[in-house]
């Protein structure tokens, strides 16, 4: 059965693969684009629907979701956008820091303006692992500034994110998904997984009908399961960390 799927952050690396393995194996795709700029990059190499908006503005994120709304009915959403900064700690317009809000608040924001969709993918990191969920200084505006500890941290609230997503939606399919260190240009030229596996993942699990791809609530890599941090099954902590992304976006999730 062919499926409409919109992936966040593709005009380039794992993103643009993810959407071009997803238009070659015969499905529709939906890319996003950060800026204009990006937007018309991406066609050049893609024929889609482009929809167009910076994760880092939370007015922009509602520019996304009722520009893929207005598309019609969707069958998976990869949130695979996210960024790593180096450097001092950074706000955005909206006075929020930009790792949290564009790794985490945007995923969440889109999930709750979009119609819930039968698949529901969340890109993490193995260095999730060394992440910390402390809800009531998700922005570190007390604990010492660190780019790569705020990079953690909000990759192990995308996995405890997924985790209550699976819980709040259980006629979805819901999963975490660890790509690998990948030869991006995030990544590095010397990151041991190429493109393509770092994304055959999500596009399994956003397009598959096989049995093995349709359990919620995993966390996993390059097509299989892993442990999820102890931290992101905390029922607390995952329900807490919605309700501060509710909170600092102004927008509650649909009921299941």
């Amino acid at each position: 059965m062919t499926s409409t799927v919109f992936v966040t952050g593709s005009t380039a690396g794992i993103g643009l693969t993810t959407a071009g393995m997803i238009a070659e194996a015969g499905h529709q795709v939906i890319v996003h684009a950060r800026d204009p700029e990006r937007a018309e990059q991406v066609r050049t190499v893609l024929e889609a629907p482009v929809v167009v908006g910076d994760l880092a503005s939370l007015a922009e994120t509602r520019t996304v979701a009722e520009a893929v709304r207005s598309l019609g009915a969707i069958d998976a959403v990869v949130h695979n956008a996210g960024i790593y900064e180096s450097g001092a700690r950074t706000e955005t317009v909206d006075g929020l820091e930009r790792t949290f809000q564009v790794n985490v608040l945007a995923p969440y924001l889109l999930t709750a303006l979009i119609p819930v969709p039968r698949r529901l993918i969340y890109l993490t990191s193995g260095m999730a692992s060394e992440g910390h969920i402390v809800l009531d200084d998700l922005q570190r505006e007390r604990r010492p500034w660190s780019a790569t500890g705020a990079y953690r941290d909000s990759k192990l609230c995308e996995i405890a994110m997924a985790q209550a997503m699976a819980r709040r939606f259980p006629e979805s399919v819901v999963t975490a998904v660890c790509p690998g260190w990948v030869k991006t240009r995030m990544g590095g030229a010397g990151a041991p997984t190429d493109v393509r596996t770092g994304s055959a993942t999500q596009v399994w699990l956003a397009t598959s009908d096989e049995p093995a791809a349709l359990h919620s609530g995993r966390y996993m890599r390059h097509m299989r399961e892993l442990p999820s941090p102890a931290t992101a099954t905390d029922r607390s902590i995952q329900d807490g960390l919605l309700e501060a992304c509710a909170r600092l976006s102004g927008a509650d999730l649909p009921n299941s």
